[in-house]
């Protein structure tokens, strides 16, 4: 498995607030749907939960240590650690996609970052795991300005 993080955050790390995101900025949900499609996504039971349903052509899998059936077509995982021994063989990358708590446990096994980082700052409760960005190659996907706000798709790889 490769375990990819993916996430739009603020000059602060700012993730969310309110169990949702700050930024809806279209450019991003399109990058967000292209990068993630095909693919596994893993997510905590409040991003599950903040999703407008069931994403598309993605396999759902949700942590939750309370692990109640969350309907057809969701994988109930209790803890990272089953995730991570569930997946360890599968060949394919897997895009974790929030929130602050499911980040945190997962940064140390991921290979790549792939992050909207959005020039601006906002009241946020959840943010981004600090991360030493001498442990990865930067790459800048593109540099946009959408809806007077300023931010690039950077993807982070493990050296």
């Amino acid at each position: 498995m490769k375990l990819t993080l993916i996430a739009a955050i603020g000059k602060n790390r700012e993730l969310g607030k309110n169990n949702d995101m700050i930024w809806h900025l279209p450019q991003d949900l399109k990058f967000f749907r292209k990068q993630t499609s095909g693919h596994t996504i893993v997510m905590g039971r409040k991003t599950f939960e903040s999703l407008p349903g069931m994403l598309p052509k993605r396999h759902h899998v949700v942590i939750s240590r309370s692990c109640s059936d969350l309907g057809e077509g969701v994988e109930m995982c209790s803890s990272v650690e089953e995730f991570l021994k569930r997946y360890k063989d599968v060949d394919e990358e897997i895009y974790c996609i929030g929130g602050g708590m499911i980040y945190s446990e997962m940064l140390a096994y991921a290979d790549k970052l792939v992050l909207t980082e959005i020039d601006a700052q906002a009241d946020a409760e959840v943010y981004f795991p600090e991360f030493d960005k001498s442990l990865y190659t930067k790459t800048i996907l593109s540099d946009i300005e959408e809806n007077g706000i300023h931010y690039q798709h950077v993807e982070y790889t493990l050296k």
